[in-house]
């Protein structure tokens, strides 16, 4: 019954939404993370340095990262303070509780999750294979797309999945950043054991939610046996 519940159309777009976003936030990672990946692996001997900078943010915790987007994007914060006092702007912009800034504290806080990941295929690449490709004439983006994607593949649907199963399953960023208007499974599955008091459905949806991690994991672990042989 609880599982027949999922068919209302409210909780499809919530479901839909989720995975919208949690989507939308994999490929900016994705976006941002290569090219950050790429630039640390050639840094020589300041890749560590560059590394740990990447890790720092682990050192605070996600609440306290997340109330400080809060502070840098409200009304009277430090984002709207600077273009008042720089006479861009008269009134404040309404910035928080939007889709887009739940989106970018996601991709803000899970990036590090792509990047480590892209780091470690691309120090693994041999590099002799891009200076190969352009002895034989190739056009200077085609070993990107012919030579260096695909050696990266592993790293990159690590990557994918890594920070795609944490965005599905958010809730404390949508909470917080998105308000009322961005609400994520995540946010469904606390609601119904917090205020609803509905154990069984929100049960229900974080089996739903598990089966799908499980399923992503399935296609993770069957690409490495694929690539292995």
């Amino acid at each position: 019954e609880n599982f027949i519940r999922l068919a209302d159309p409210l909780y499809l777009i919530v479901l839909g939404r989720s995975c919208l976003m949690a989507a939308v936030s994999t490929a900016c990672c994705l976006l941002l993370g290569f090219p950050l990946a790429l630039f640390i692996s050639r840094a020589g001997s300041r890749k560590n340095l560059y590394l740990q900078l990447v890790i720092l943010p682990f050192w605070t915790s996600f609440l306290v990262r997340t109330y400080a987007w809060m502070f840098l994007l409200r009304d009277t914060g430090l984002i709207n303070t600077v273009l008042q006092w720089l006479g861009l702007i008269r009134e404040p912009l309404p910035l928080l509780y939007k889709s887009g800034v739940v989106i970018l504290g996601l991709v803000y806080g899970y990036l590090p999750f792509m990047v480590m990941p892209l780091y470690a295929s691309l120090e693994r690449m041999d590099r002799n294979l891009l200076e190969a490709a352009a002895d034989l004439g190739a056009a200077p983006l085609r070993p990107l797309a012919r030579v260096m994607l695909p050696l990266t593949a592993p790293g990159i649907r690590a990557g994918v999945i890594l920070v795609f199963i944490p965005c599905l399953g958010a809730y404390l960023t949508p909470d917080l950043l998105g308000g009322s208007k961005s609400v994520m499974v995540g946010n469904l599955i606390q609601n119904q054991f917090t205020t609803a008091r509905d154990w069984p459905f929100g049960a229900a949806v974080s089996l739903l939610l598990m089966a799908a991690v499980m399923l992503l994991l399935m296609l993770l672990v069957r690409g490495r046996g694929e690539e292995m042989l």
